[in-house]
């Protein structure tokens, strides 16, 4: 080979070098399995960001907690590591207490008025706040479902709740509300239901119906209570310090890519249940529609529950709804 080939190759081996070093690899990690609606969102957030960068950036996706749990991952992203997961706002409240409202029981009849609260002022002195703690929202729109009740014993009324063990994610407002209407609230990984269910260890599960299905849990508990407690909304964030590692149009096309990627969430949320309950009932699963209104009596409990919340807390999101909703 003459010394000009060699420099030349060299020279080839260099820049393929340069190109892969500019390329930017982020970590996409959640609970829920291949499938399911937030993983189809996630394929096709993935898909927007390789068009809008040109392959410069590439999501790499890991479900069914494959890097962890939840905390785990949160963690991760706090550490700097270059990853991005979901969380609710229940998962905040260590940073900002007052966001844990957000999730609570019978707060909204829509997820379009939650949304409008993200874009308030209120929220955005928050997400500000959250930054200089480290943690970088990615996505605020991100609609994961109406939260419903899966159990091994039909429930009607609160009291139909009493005696059993119910599995919340870990954070303080749902296991509150659920302790409030009736259950004994049972913090565990959305990973480890279907065996606690299997054993009975649990009696039940919350979580919408594509998250119900997705995980086979109808196959373990056979009442479906369309309880309605929670309207679901999520945030996909990573960690500040990280975030502070990407050049400026980075950050703002993935902002934008994910807000893309959260109107197609609202989409496949209203586009699913109805096929998801006709197929659950197929698979022997009963369908119960209870009076609300014990239920949200029951929950309505919970808003004096946390006294490290702003004065006048309550009134001031109820004003932000109605808003929303004039």
């Amino acid at each position: 080979m003459t010394f000009a080939k060699l420099m030349a190759g060299t020279a080839a081996l260099t820049l393929c070098a340069g190109i892969a070093s500019a390329q930017t690899t982020v970590r996409v990690a959640y609970e829920n399995n291949p499938g399911e609606p937030a993983d189809l969102v996630m394929n096709r957030w993935a898909e927007l960001v390789d068009e809008a960068s040109d392959g410069e950036v590439q999501l790499e996706l890991y479900p069914s907690s494959q890097l962890g749990s939840k905390q785990d991952v949160i963690e991760q992203a706090m550490a700097g590591v270059n990853v991005i997961t979901i969380a609710d706002v229940g998962f905040l409240t260590d940073y900002e207490p007052d966001l844990g409202i957000l999730f609570g029981p019978y707060l909204a009849e829509d997820p379009e008025s939650l949304f409008g609260i993200y874009q308030s002022d209120w929220f955005q002195e928050k997400n500000e706040s959250l930054q200089e703690q480290g943690i970088h929202i990615v996505i605020d729109n991100y609609l994961y479902g109406t939260r419903q009740l899966l159990t091994t014993e039909p429930v009607r009324t609160p009291e139909d709740m009493e005696g059993l063990k119910i599995r919340t994610p870990n954070n303080e407002m749902q296991i509150k509300a659920i302790e409030a209407m009736g259950g004994t609230a049972t913090p565990m990984p959305l990973g480890e239901v279907y065996p606690a269910l299997t054993q009975g260890v649990i009696e039940g599960v919350e979580n919408p119906l594509p998250v119900l299905y997705g995980q086979k849990l109808h196959e373990q508990a056979k009442y479906l209570t369309m309880i309605d407690y929670l309207v679901n909304t999520s945030l996909w964030l990573g960690g500040q310090a990280y975030f502070d590692t990407l050049e400026p149009e980075t950050v703002e096309m993935l902002h934008e890519t994910g807000r893309q990627a959260g109107l197609y969430s609202q989409e496949l949320a209203q586009e699913s249940n109805d096929q998801i309950l006709a197929d659950m009932e197929e698979a022997g699963v009963e369908i119960i529609r209870p009076d609300l209104e014990p239920f949200r009596e029951a929950a309505q409990s919970v808003y004096d529950e946390f006294p490290e919340w702003s004065d006048g807390l309550y009134e001031r999101i109820q004003g932000l709804l109605e808003e929303q909703g004039s």
